[in-house]
């Protein structure tokens, strides 16, 4: 019901110290507007921080992504507009065909199957919207040659406006979904709505649709759908290969309710859909099906990673030593999240989890883009809703998004030559926030006193009587 939600100016003592220079906290007797509701309110946000983040792409829009320092310097970057022409969707090929002329012209598309199909049905309205341009000239022309077209560098331009549209749309369903897990706690969703990292780096690339699937799984589990969960879970792995770390999430949840049967739901539903979504490409070459597979088998310690900081300040690490002791330290942090989970004095709740087991792949990955870290996005939005933690948090991933971008441009280069010492520096405070978020949900579940979330109504009003004082 509306007058049981818990509003944030009575819950989170950042919020209702904000609000004094409002009025203060909502009272007994405030009124609540027929069309504004919570949900509402929450889209409109999120609307505005997209804009906000699509504002922040211009410097970069204006020269069509052509300037090799702006999109640095400016922070700017995405890999729409070069995917748009380096992998082929200029000429709309489908990007797990084996035809050998496309193959011998452009590489294949090295993400999931679920990126791959948007970006290729994205490629087709980008065509329609620019008049479906003839495509005959393109072919006997080199790749080179077709990107330097005028007219193709504008279709570029057009084409990360449509995927931003997509992705907009996505968005906007993702905090829908979110607002909807607690039916009390609405407004926990504000802080996906209006996270700066969502805003910087929600036009990377197209992580935000995997984000947009797992922010549907919180919801499908919250309202007790086991297969609708599972259907949801299968498709953002086919997407991003991290939503299938949710399912060690639900594992712990399932064992400690005892309700195996609800856990082999999601299972087999994730794994069917997961098929389902792989098949066409898989059908189509199976070659090319096993790009994405090689690819991140075969590349070495990337951006983010503590595992560059560790290749650059010694002689290097081999890509073999990586893969092997990234998932030991990723399977030890499980056994530690299955341990806290089941010994922990309740149940807890899937956003936590999930927000554990995402985090410890992410801490010990050999790459770490700066888009990552939209993956945490919605479950740290449940997971700890508080904005004093979610702000310093994001505090450590906004220096590092500046810090990456700076390193790239080698505006960050010591004078006397060598590795980049701030750039390193950048991945360690990244992860220190990381941490940071991690050691307070993990106590949120040991003591679940201290979790927002489970806190009685009446600590609430507590938080709002102590806020108004100070």
């Amino acid at each position: 019901m509306a007058d049981e939600r818990v509003h944030p100016t009575l819950d989170d003592p950042v919020v209702a110290t904000l609000s004094e220079s409002v009025g203060g906290p909502v009272g007994t007797r405030a009124g609540r507007h027929r069309w504004w509701t919570p949900v509402r309110v929450l889209l409109a946000l999120t609307a505005i921080c997209f804009a906000v983040g699509m504002v922040q792409k211009n410097n970069c829009y204006q020269d069509s992504w052509r300037d090799g320092e702006a999109r640095y310097s400016h922070m700017c970057y995405s890999d729409l507009p070069y995917l748009y022409t380096g992998r082929g969707f200029v000429e709309l090929n489908w990007p797990y065909t084996d035809d050998e002329q496309v193959r011998a012209r452009y590489d294949t598309m090295e993400y999931p199957v679920g990126i791959s199909y948007v970006a290729w049905a994205t490629a087709w309205v980008t065509h329609w919207v620019s008049g479906s341009p003839s495509l005959d000239d393109r072919y006997g022309q080199s790749v080179a040659t077709v990107s330097a077209d005028p007219d193709v560098v504008e279709e570029s331009r057009t084409y990360v406006v449509v995927n931003a549209v997509v992705l907009a749309g996505v968005t906007l369903l993702a905090t829908w979904f979110l607002a909807g897990v607690h039916r009390r706690r609405p407004w926990d969703a504000a802080v996906f709505a209006l996270s700066p990292a969502l805003a910087l780096t929600g036009l990377i690339n197209w992580d935000l649709l995997a984000v947009g699937l797992v922010a549907g799984a919180l919801w499908a589990w919250a309202r007790g759908r086991p297969v609708l969960t599972g259907v949801l879970i299968g498709l953002g792995t086919a997407t991003k290969l991290y939503p299938l770390f949710l399912l060690g999430a639900l594992l712990v949840i399932c064992l400690r309710e005892r309700r195996p049967m609800r856990f082999l739901a999601v299972l087999g539903a994730a794994v069917a859909t997961w098929v389902v979504a792989d098949l066409p490409a898989y059908l189509s070459s199976k070659e090319q099906w096993l790009v994405f597979w090689h690819f991140n088998s075969d590349r070495g310690a990337d951006l983010g990673s503590i595992w560059l900081v560790v290749a650059q300040a010694t002689d290097g690490v081999d890509v073999h030593t990586i893969n092997v002791w990234s998932w030991v330290f990723f399977g030890a942090w499980c056994l530690g999240v299955l341990a806290l989970g089941l010994l922990a004095p309740q149940t807890p709740r899937f956003a936590q989890l999930g927000f554990l087991v995402v985090a410890g792949f992410l801490l010990v990955n050999k790459v770490y883009s700066p888009q990552y870290v939209l993956w945490l996005l919605p479950l740290a939005a449940l997971a700890r809703p508080r904005w004093r933690d979610q702000l310093v948090w994001q505090a450590t991933e906004v220096f590092y998004f500046a810090s990456v971008w700076w390193y790239l441009g080698n505006f960050l280069a010591p004078a006397g030559g060598g590795d980049s010492g701030f750039y390193w520096l950048a991945i360690l405070v990244r992860m220190a926030g990381e941490l940071y978020l991690v050691v307070l949900v993990a106590r949120d579940v040991w003591r679940p006193w201290h979790d927002p979330v489970r806190a009685p109504v009446a600590q609430a009003r507590t938080t709002r009587s102590n806020a108004v004082a100070v």
